[in-house]
């Protein structure tokens, strides 16, 4: 069960950075951002409401907290990498990153995968690369920058997944939505400074919210997957999510598969399989 919730995870934070990419090109990001966490807070706050926890303890919303800032910051990069940025190439970063400083802090704290697992783990992050640097589609406004954004946004990344997993299962949805409200607090002061950038057109007022409460329900499956697996591999295998935007250009864009995605695609089919065996 743990793996098929962590591939879950993975199909709404890929759906999520593709619509919200997209959306980042049509409105200042900053705004997606911002609004994104106030959906994702809505909808943590209505999931924990619907699946009462036993005992929550101030610990766990501390973790949670803790990964909310982690989120706030994700987002709040990778949205700006993306509004400027090639998706080919601030997805991958953050994701490859991201996986690596996690599986590392995971280890440390504990984690003893499996040869399959460290297998899968090893061939994920080439196999994430290739998927998404190897296109020829849409290199975004600048012509494929935003590395340093999706460095950065990295670090949100690792930060939200490690702090995330530590919160006890007990405390049910509630680190989720502690997470959510760091978020918030976190982009509120930028979102102060320059209060007209939340004044979207109405449809894309509604569009934002609706990418951060589909941030929020892939964390919410993630933390589910946390608690029944290794956090390494939880993560890794949440971390598949690059390959669906590609998946989606392809569909909706009419973007063309390079032979280097075909070999990536083929590489995280198999690393998901090992991860799952491991």
């Amino acid at each position: 069960m743990g793996p098929l919730l962590a591939l879950a995870s993975a199909v709404c934070y890929g759906i999520v950075d593709f619509t919200g990419g997209l959306l980042s090109r049509k409105v200042h990001f900053a705004a997606v951002t911002f609004l994104g966490q106030l959906g994702g807070l809505l909808l943590a706050t209505t999931a924990a409401l619907l699946l009462p926890a036993d005992a929550v303890r101030p610990v766990d919303l501390l973790w949670g907290a803790l990964s909310g800032v982690g989120s706030g910051a994700a987002m709040h990069f990778l949205n700006r990498g993306l509004s400027h940025g090639a998706m080919s190439v601030v997805v991958p970063v953050s994701a490859v990153t991201g996986v690596a400083l996690s599986v590392v802090c995971g280890v440390l704290l504990g984690d003893r995968p499996t040869a399959v697992a460290w297998l899968g783990i090893a061939l994920s992050a080439p196999a994430l690369w290739m998927v998404c640097r190897g296109g020829r589609g849409d290199r975004g406004p600048d012509g494929g920058g935003g590395v340093p954004d999706g460095l950065l946004a990295s670090a949100g990344v690792a930060l939200q997944y490690i702090a995330l997993a530590q919160a006890g299962a007990a405390s049910g949805l509630w680190p989720v939505a502690a997470g959510r409200v760091a978020a918030v607090l976190v982009l509120l002061p930028a979102a102060a400074r320059h209060p007209r950038r939340l004044l979207l057109p109405p449809v894309r007022a509604v569009q934002a919210p609706l990418v951060g409460a589909g941030a929020a329900l892939g964390l919410i499956l993630y933390l589910l997957a946390a608690q029944r697996q290794l956090l390494a591999v939880a993560v890794v295998l949440a971390s598949l999510y690059p390959a669906l935007p590609v998946i989606l250009g392809l569909a909706l864009l009419d973007e063309r598969l390079s032979r280097q995605q075909v070999l990536g695609l083929m590489g995280a089919g198999v690393a998901t399989v090992l991860l799952s065996l491991g």
